[in-house]
């Protein structure tokens, strides 16, 4: 069999790229980006969400030219050249590798935080399987989660809004500055709502830029929706619907996370390993928080080892990767041999990879995946397709704000990023010239 299966509409399209975008990133990215950000944590997330929506446009655009599995992968061979593609997926399939080993210890986290690396191998085992079983599969239980999280989500969202008390994290520690002295010195902690004089906050323009990548990590689930284009029914209508609506969901949602978790936490917010779950004091209902975020994090996790195969498949197909990954069961109509590949190289990473430095490694080789997005749509407008409906301007400055969140991510993983990419573009020239 050597093509899948039309098998999804809108709301399955919908509910797959809710349950990758609605994920980690909603429970998890907060601390990171704001320890960059500091106080300008919400321009940083606009800027995020502006990117987010030049790309997810831009994606749009290219599916329904090209509605097959691959992604950006598939748009940058079509429209700008095989190196061009294969770049494209070589980092997709980084990023989001990356990105799932990372996932699945935040999932452990929040599930059983005493056995989180057993408990996120299992995770990549089980969706790997369910996967298999068919895409419908992965649709439902995506939808399943997602309207779990939501509930959750909300409930803590309303706690906070009616004036609830936040969970206590922290701790607060002070020294004398020297023997005998009464002048003390914060050295580490607090609680909810204390603000130290002393703890430094970043500001500037490059703060904003730095947390902005970082929380495009949280963002970028609705590239999932396209590389599934070889499974959805009516692919130019139900993928620009599908892709847009779901970002405006989790745009939404976002905002209203990052408003409720600055202002509850405050100073404390850096250093919570659960932000939304610290949002509520009661703990039967920060338990339910908990296990939502968890849930979440499996959906997320689902849908990335849905889009990896798919990708793989897709590479494999035009000799990219070994061949055998794109052998499709007959049954279920699923890529099993690449399902299984992805799922071993990512409980690789969650036993190798702390979760934090995957976070700038994935989002450095996301970012470029989207740029390559944006200039495939650049060529197209260049070809004079007639479908052609994005304005002029839109991916050039796509293309643009791509690069710049990339310059300005910490550097080890943007040097990490680069260097893995000139090893995949090498180890592809080798091989094609021995053939």
């Amino acid at each position: 069999m050597a093509q899948l299966e039309r098998r999804i509409g809108v709301p399955g399209a919908i509910a797959i790229g809710l349950g990758a975008m609605i994920g980690a990133g909603l429970f998890f990215v907060w601390a990171p980006a704001s320890a960059t950000a500091g106080g300008l944590l919400p321009l940083a997330l606009v800027l995020a969400g502006a990117v987010a929506v030049l790309n997810a446009l831009s994606t749009a655009q290219l599916a329904m030219e090209h509605p097959v599995s691959g992604g950006a992968y598939a748009y940058g061979r079509a429209e700008a050249g095989e190196r061009v593609g294969f770049a494209a997926g070589w980092m997709f399939l980084t990023g989001k590798t990356a990105s799932a080993a990372a996932i699945a210890v935040v999932a452990g986290r929040h599930l059983w935080p005493e056995h989180a690396v057993p408990v996120a191998v299992a995770a990549v085992l089980v969706l790997a399987a369910l996967n298999m079983a068919g895409i419908r599969v992965t649709a439902w239980t995506s939808a399943g989660i997602v309207a779990v999280v939501l509930v959750a989500v909300v409930a803590a969202l309303v706690w906070w809004a009616g004036g609830g008390a936040a969970h206590e994290v922290g701790w607060i520690a002070y020294a004398p500055l020297a023997a005998g002295s009464t002048d003390v010195a914060f050295i580490g902690g607090q609680l909810p709502g204390v603000r130290p004089f002393d703890l430094p906050v970043p500001e500037g323009a490059l703060a904003v830029l730095q947390a902005a990548g970082l929380l495009f990590f949280a963002f970028a689930g609705y590239a999932r929706m396209a590389t599934l284009g070889e499974e959805v029914r009516d692919p130019r209508r139900t993928l620009p619907i599908a892709i847009v609506a779901g970002l405006a969901v989790v745009l939404v949602l976002y905002a209203l996370v990052a408003w409720a978790t600055s202002d509850a936490l405050g100073a404390l917010l850096p250093i919570s390993g659960t932000p939304v779950a610290d949002l509520v004091a009661d703990p039967v209902l920060r338990g339910a928080v908990l296990v939502a975020g968890g849930l979440a994090c499996l959906g997320s996790l689902m849908g990335i080892l849905a889009g990896l195969s798919r990708t793989s498949l897709a590479m494999a197909r035009e000799g990219d990767l070994p061949g055998p990954l794109s052998r499709i069961a007959a049954r279920t109509a699923t890529p099993i041999v690449a399902e299984a590949a992805v799922a071993v190289v990512a409980i690789i990473g969650v036993l190798l990879l702390p979760p934090g430095g995957l976070v700038a490694v994935s989002s450095t080789c996301v970012l470029t995946y989207y740029a390559i997005a944006h200039l495939s749509a650049i060529r197209m407008r260049g070809h004079g397709r007639a479908a052609m409906w994005l304005p002029r301007w839109l991916p050039v400055a796509g293309l643009g704000a791509c690069a710049l969140l990339v310059v300005t991510l910490p550097w080890p993983g943007v040097l990490a990023a680069a260097a893995w990419l000139a090893l995949g573009l090498g180890a592809r020239e080798l091989l094609r010239r021995r053939r």
